[in-house]
């Protein structure tokens, strides 16, 4: 079951919050006892949260700036990723890096947003659906590419923090191509 955040910014800005107020929140949302959200649990939940989005921020990035390296630091080593439904491939880590690097040659220009990001957390894993826009520009022509759709990850805690094991890329929409 996917779910979104349990606190939206309307609640947190409004005068009713408080620490009590949030461990209600959380304990109902997750059906677990308020004696197991104390401000430990709160605080690491958030964090996760924002490491789980600036892990997706450092994925877009990386492929808006070619950025092979940092792309793969995404990934766990044993990472499977899947574009077959925008026409791509699924493979390992290095296997899509290097057929990235082959693709995103064509386009000049492109930025890669994320939003609407939904969490679902179990100890050290998480999964995660988050909406896409990428328009990009091509190098040849000047034309534009754009698409939509849904990045959906299983995520580890590793060591090194938030990690994708597993991505797969849920196209919904594209629109244009070279001119």
């Amino acid at each position: 079951m996917i779910i979104s955040p349990p606190i939206s910014v309307r609640w947190i800005a409004s005068s009713a919050f408080s620490c009590d107020h949030l461990v209600q929140r959380l304990s109902a949302h997750f059906r677990k006892p308020q004696c197991l959200w104390n401000n430990r649990g709160i605080l690491q939940y958030l964090s996760d949260r924002i490491a789980i989005a600036d892990l997706l921020t450092r994925y877009a990035k990386a492929v808006d700036e070619r950025d092979w390296d940092l792309w793969k630091s995404v990934f766990t080593a044993d990472a499977t990723i899947d574009y077959t439904s925008a026409g791509g491939i699924a493979g390992d880590v290095e296997t899509v890096a290097a057929w990235l690097a082959k693709t995103m040659a064509m386009f000049e220009a492109s930025q890669h947003l994320v939003s609407n990001i939904e969490v679902t957390m179990s100890d050290d894993e998480a999964t995660v659906r988050a909406m896409f826009f990428n328009p990009m520009k091509f190098a040849d022509d000047g034309g534009f590419f754009t698409t939509g759709g849904w990045y959906n990850h299983t995520m580890v805690r590793t060591c090194d923090g938030w990690k994708s094991r597993r991505l797969v890329e849920e196209s919904s929409w594209f629109d244009g191509g070279p001119s």
